[in-house]
Protein backbone atom coordinates (compact mmCIF):
# COMPACT_ATOMS: atom_id res chain seq x y z
CA UNK A 1 0.00 0.00 0.00
CA UNK A 2 1.60 3.22 -1.10
CA UNK A 3 1.75 5.91 1.45
CA UNK A 4 0.79 9.34 0.44
CA UNK A 5 2.18 12.51 2.02
CA UNK A 6 -0.11 15.37 2.44
CA UNK A 7 1.60 18.74 2.11
CA UNK A 8 -0.12 21.48 3.99
CA UNK A 9 -0.26 24.82 2.26
CA UNK A 10 2.17 27.36 3.69
CA UNK A 11 0.96 30.89 3.90
CA UNK A 12 3.60 33.43 3.23
CA UNK A 13 3.35 37.10 3.86
CA UNK A 14 5.43 39.62 1.99
CA UNK A 15 6.94 42.16 4.34
CA UNK A 16 7.01 44.70 1.54
CA UNK A 17 3.23 44.44 1.34
CA UNK A 18 2.84 44.90 5.09
CA UNK A 19 4.74 48.06 6.12
CA UNK A 20 3.49 47.75 9.67
CA UNK A 21 5.39 44.44 9.98
CA UNK A 22 8.57 46.07 8.70
CA UNK A 23 8.31 48.68 11.43
CA UNK A 24 7.50 46.05 14.07
CA UNK A 25 10.40 43.71 13.21
CA UNK A 26 13.06 46.31 12.37
CA UNK A 27 16.23 45.91 14.42
CA UNK A 28 17.28 48.74 16.66
CA UNK A 29 20.61 49.21 18.35
CA UNK A 30 20.41 48.94 22.11
CA UNK A 31 22.51 51.54 23.88
CA UNK A 32 23.05 50.91 27.60
CA UNK A 33 21.95 53.80 29.72
CA UNK A 34 24.28 55.49 32.17
CA UNK A 35 21.60 56.90 34.37
CA UNK A 36 21.36 60.48 35.42
CA UNK A 37 24.74 61.88 36.33
CA UNK A 38 26.51 65.21 36.29
CA UNK A 39 28.34 65.66 32.99
CA UNK A 40 31.80 67.18 33.52
CA UNK A 41 34.07 67.98 30.56
CA UNK A 42 37.06 65.68 30.11
CA UNK A 43 39.63 68.42 30.70
CA UNK A 44 37.92 69.55 33.90
CA UNK A 45 37.80 65.98 35.21
CA UNK A 46 41.54 65.57 34.73
CA UNK A 47 42.13 68.72 36.74
CA UNK A 48 40.14 67.63 39.79
CA UNK A 49 43.07 65.79 41.39
CA UNK A 50 45.60 68.66 41.10
CA UNK A 51 42.99 71.17 42.31
CA UNK A 52 42.24 69.02 45.35
CA UNK A 53 45.96 68.76 46.20
CA UNK A 54 46.38 72.52 45.79
CA UNK A 55 43.46 73.21 48.16
CA UNK A 56 44.84 70.72 50.68
CA UNK A 57 48.28 72.36 50.44
CA UNK A 58 46.78 75.85 50.93
CA UNK A 59 44.70 74.72 53.92
CA UNK A 60 47.52 72.94 55.75
CA UNK A 61 49.96 75.84 55.34
CA UNK A 62 47.52 78.64 56.24
CA UNK A 63 46.24 76.84 59.34
CA UNK A 64 49.75 76.08 60.56
CA UNK A 65 49.34 72.32 60.32
CA UNK A 66 52.55 72.33 58.25
CA UNK A 67 55.23 74.94 58.94
CA UNK A 68 56.04 77.20 55.99
CA UNK A 69 59.73 76.73 56.79
CA UNK A 70 59.20 73.09 55.84
CA UNK A 71 56.70 73.61 53.00
CA UNK A 72 56.09 77.19 51.80
CA UNK A 73 52.50 78.07 51.02
CA UNK A 74 51.01 79.20 47.70
CA UNK A 75 51.61 82.88 48.50
CA UNK A 76 55.34 82.31 49.03
CA UNK A 77 55.61 80.34 45.79
CA UNK A 78 53.73 83.05 43.93
CA UNK A 79 56.24 85.62 45.18
CA UNK A 80 59.13 83.39 44.11
CA UNK A 81 57.51 82.94 40.69
CA UNK A 82 57.20 86.69 40.22
CA UNK A 83 60.82 87.15 41.31
CA UNK A 84 62.17 84.60 38.84
CA UNK A 85 59.92 85.85 36.04
CA UNK A 86 60.89 89.47 36.53
CA UNK A 87 64.61 88.68 36.53
CA UNK A 88 64.25 86.56 33.39
CA UNK A 89 65.84 83.52 35.03
CA UNK A 90 62.69 81.40 34.78
CA UNK A 91 62.15 82.00 31.06
CA UNK A 92 65.75 81.16 30.21
CA UNK A 93 65.69 78.06 32.43
CA UNK A 94 62.48 76.77 30.83
CA UNK A 95 63.87 77.36 27.35
CA UNK A 96 67.02 75.35 28.10
CA UNK A 97 65.13 72.53 29.83
CA UNK A 98 62.56 72.17 27.06
CA UNK A 99 65.33 72.20 24.45
CA UNK A 100 67.25 69.44 26.22
CA UNK A 101 64.13 67.35 26.81
CA UNK A 102 62.94 67.73 23.19
CA UNK A 103 66.26 66.81 21.58
CA UNK A 104 66.87 63.91 23.97
CA UNK A 105 63.33 62.63 23.52
CA UNK A 106 63.67 62.79 19.73
CA UNK A 107 66.85 60.69 19.73
CA UNK A 108 65.38 58.24 22.25
CA UNK A 109 62.11 57.89 20.31
CA UNK A 110 63.80 57.16 16.99
CA UNK A 111 66.22 54.69 18.59
CA UNK A 112 63.67 52.86 20.76
CA UNK A 113 60.92 52.54 18.16
CA UNK A 114 63.39 51.74 15.37
CA UNK A 115 65.01 48.91 17.33
CA UNK A 116 61.57 47.63 18.38
CA UNK A 117 60.50 47.43 14.72
CA UNK A 118 63.65 45.53 13.79
CA UNK A 119 63.34 43.16 16.74
CA UNK A 120 59.57 42.74 16.50
CA UNK A 121 59.21 42.23 12.75
CA UNK A 122 62.28 40.05 12.14
CA UNK A 123 63.31 36.91 14.01
CA UNK A 124 66.96 37.54 13.25
CA UNK A 125 66.43 41.08 14.53
CA UNK A 126 65.13 39.73 17.83
CA UNK A 127 68.12 37.42 18.12
CA UNK A 128 70.55 40.28 17.59
CA UNK A 129 68.80 43.18 19.34
CA UNK A 130 66.53 41.99 22.13
CA UNK A 131 69.05 40.45 24.51
CA UNK A 132 71.43 43.46 24.51
CA UNK A 133 68.46 45.84 24.99
CA UNK A 134 67.16 43.80 27.92
CA UNK A 135 70.61 43.92 29.49
CA UNK A 136 71.07 47.65 28.98
CA UNK A 137 67.62 48.64 30.25
CA UNK A 138 68.47 47.23 33.69
CA UNK A 139 71.40 49.64 34.04
CA UNK A 140 70.69 52.57 36.40
CA UNK A 141 70.72 55.49 33.97
CA UNK A 142 71.39 57.93 36.82
CA UNK A 143 74.61 56.05 37.59
CA UNK A 144 75.84 56.63 34.04
CA UNK A 145 76.36 60.36 34.63
CA UNK A 146 80.04 60.10 35.72
CA UNK A 147 80.84 57.90 32.72
CA UNK A 148 78.99 60.23 30.33
CA UNK A 149 80.91 63.21 31.70
CA UNK A 150 84.23 61.39 31.14
CA UNK A 151 83.23 60.36 27.62
CA UNK A 152 81.29 63.42 26.44
CA UNK A 153 82.43 66.31 28.64
CA UNK A 154 80.28 68.65 30.71
CA UNK A 155 78.39 70.54 28.01
CA UNK A 156 74.93 69.72 26.63
CA UNK A 157 75.81 66.35 25.10
CA UNK A 158 75.78 64.19 28.28
CA UNK A 159 72.48 65.74 29.43
CA UNK A 160 70.78 65.03 26.10
CA UNK A 161 72.28 61.53 26.00
CA UNK A 162 70.96 60.75 29.48
CA UNK A 163 67.44 61.84 28.49
CA UNK A 164 67.63 59.76 25.29
CA UNK A 165 68.83 56.75 27.28
CA UNK A 166 65.92 57.04 29.71
CA UNK A 167 63.39 57.43 26.87
CA UNK A 168 64.62 54.63 24.63
CA UNK A 169 63.85 51.58 26.74
CA UNK A 170 60.18 52.16 27.70
CA UNK A 171 59.43 52.75 24.02
CA UNK A 172 61.37 49.68 22.94
CA UNK A 173 59.78 47.29 25.44
CA UNK A 174 56.18 48.41 24.90
CA UNK A 175 56.42 48.71 21.12
CA UNK A 176 58.05 45.29 20.84
CA UNK A 177 55.32 43.78 23.02
CA UNK A 178 52.65 45.54 20.97
CA UNK A 179 54.01 44.10 17.72
CA UNK A 180 54.27 40.57 19.07
CA UNK A 181 50.77 40.73 20.63
CA UNK A 182 48.99 41.51 17.35
CA UNK A 183 46.20 38.98 16.82
CA UNK A 184 47.50 36.04 14.77
CA UNK A 185 44.11 35.71 13.08
CA UNK A 186 44.56 39.17 11.57
CA UNK A 187 47.91 38.13 10.13
CA UNK A 188 46.40 34.98 8.62
CA UNK A 189 43.50 36.98 7.19
CA UNK A 190 45.94 39.43 5.58
CA UNK A 191 47.86 36.52 4.03
CA UNK A 192 44.60 35.05 2.74
CA UNK A 193 43.78 38.39 1.12
CA UNK A 194 47.27 38.34 -0.43
CA UNK A 195 48.55 41.48 1.28
CA UNK A 196 52.10 42.34 0.40
CA UNK A 197 54.60 42.36 3.25
CA UNK A 198 54.69 46.15 3.24
CA UNK A 199 50.90 46.41 3.30
CA UNK A 200 50.71 43.86 6.12
CA UNK A 201 53.17 45.86 8.22
CA UNK A 202 51.55 49.26 7.69
CA UNK A 203 47.90 48.18 7.62
CA UNK A 204 47.81 45.32 10.14
CA UNK A 205 50.89 45.08 12.38
CA UNK A 206 51.60 48.73 13.14
CA UNK A 207 47.95 49.73 13.82
CA UNK A 208 47.67 46.70 16.10
CA UNK A 209 50.86 47.70 17.94
CA UNK A 210 49.80 51.34 18.31
CA UNK A 211 48.23 50.91 21.81
CA UNK A 212 51.49 49.46 23.12
CA UNK A 213 53.52 52.25 21.54
CA UNK A 214 51.33 54.91 23.18
CA UNK A 215 51.71 53.23 26.57
CA UNK A 216 55.46 53.28 26.06
CA UNK A 217 55.23 56.93 25.06
CA UNK A 218 53.59 57.83 28.37
CA UNK A 219 56.28 56.01 30.34
CA UNK A 220 59.02 57.53 28.16
CA UNK A 221 57.83 61.11 28.75
CA UNK A 222 57.85 60.54 32.51
CA UNK A 223 61.33 59.03 32.32
CA UNK A 224 62.52 61.98 30.22
CA UNK A 225 61.60 64.50 32.91
CA UNK A 226 63.13 62.37 35.66
CA UNK A 227 66.38 62.07 33.72
CA UNK A 228 66.36 65.79 32.99
CA UNK A 229 65.97 66.65 36.68
CA UNK A 230 69.02 64.58 37.53
CA UNK A 231 71.06 65.76 34.55
CA UNK A 232 70.43 69.43 35.28
CA UNK A 233 71.46 69.16 38.92
CA UNK A 234 74.91 67.81 37.97
CA UNK A 235 77.37 70.20 36.34
CA UNK A 236 74.64 72.32 34.74
CA UNK A 237 74.97 76.02 33.95
CA UNK A 238 71.31 76.61 33.17
CA UNK A 239 67.87 75.05 33.21
CA UNK A 240 65.27 74.40 35.88
CA UNK A 241 67.55 71.88 37.59
CA UNK A 242 70.26 74.52 37.83
CA UNK A 243 67.78 76.80 39.62
CA UNK A 244 67.18 74.00 42.13
CA UNK A 245 70.92 73.58 42.75
CA UNK A 246 71.45 77.31 43.20
CA UNK A 247 68.42 77.59 45.51
CA UNK A 248 69.78 74.77 47.65
CA UNK A 249 73.02 76.67 48.16
CA UNK A 250 71.19 79.80 49.37
CA UNK A 251 68.52 77.87 51.35
CA UNK A 252 65.58 79.05 49.19
CA UNK A 253 63.07 76.28 49.85
CA UNK A 254 60.36 78.25 48.03
CA UNK A 255 62.33 78.24 44.76
CA UNK A 256 63.10 74.51 45.10
CA UNK A 257 59.41 73.68 45.61
CA UNK A 258 58.45 75.99 42.72
CA UNK A 259 60.88 74.30 40.33
CA UNK A 260 59.68 70.85 41.35
CA UNK A 261 56.12 72.01 40.77
CA UNK A 262 57.11 73.24 37.30
CA UNK A 263 58.59 69.82 36.51
CA UNK A 264 55.36 68.18 37.72
CA UNK A 265 53.19 70.45 35.58
CA UNK A 266 55.35 69.81 32.53
CA UNK A 267 55.02 66.06 33.11
CA UNK A 268 51.26 66.34 33.56
CA UNK A 269 50.95 68.39 30.37
CA UNK A 270 52.93 65.79 28.41
CA UNK A 271 50.76 63.00 29.79
CA UNK A 272 47.57 64.85 28.84
CA UNK A 273 48.87 65.28 25.30
CA UNK A 274 49.46 61.53 25.01
CA UNK A 275 46.00 60.82 26.46
CA UNK A 276 44.54 63.10 23.81
CA UNK A 277 46.48 61.24 21.12
CA UNK A 278 45.06 57.98 22.45
CA UNK A 279 41.51 59.32 22.19
CA UNK A 280 42.12 60.41 18.59
CA UNK A 281 44.26 57.56 17.24
CA UNK A 282 42.47 54.78 19.13
CA UNK A 283 38.90 55.99 18.56
CA UNK A 284 38.19 52.59 16.95
CA UNK A 285 38.94 50.76 20.21
CA UNK A 286 36.14 50.98 22.73
CA UNK A 287 37.39 50.30 26.25
CA UNK A 288 36.05 50.52 29.78
CA UNK A 289 35.91 54.15 30.95
CA UNK A 290 34.68 53.67 34.49
CA UNK A 291 31.22 53.89 35.98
Amino acid sequence: MASTATQLPVRTTSLSARPELVEAYSLQRIVPGRGKSLVIPWGARKGLGPVFLALLWWYTTTTGAISEDFLPGPAALWSALQELYTSGDLGEALRLSLKRASIGFGFGFVTGVGLALISGLLRIGEDLVDAPMQMMRTLPWAGLVPLLIIWLGIDETPKITLVAFAVCFPLYVNTFAGIRNVDRNLIEAAKTLQFSRTAMIFEVVLPGALPGLLVGLRYALGSAWLALVFAETVNAQGGVGYLITHAREVYRVDIIILCLLIYALLGLSADLIVRLLERVLLAWRQGFEGE
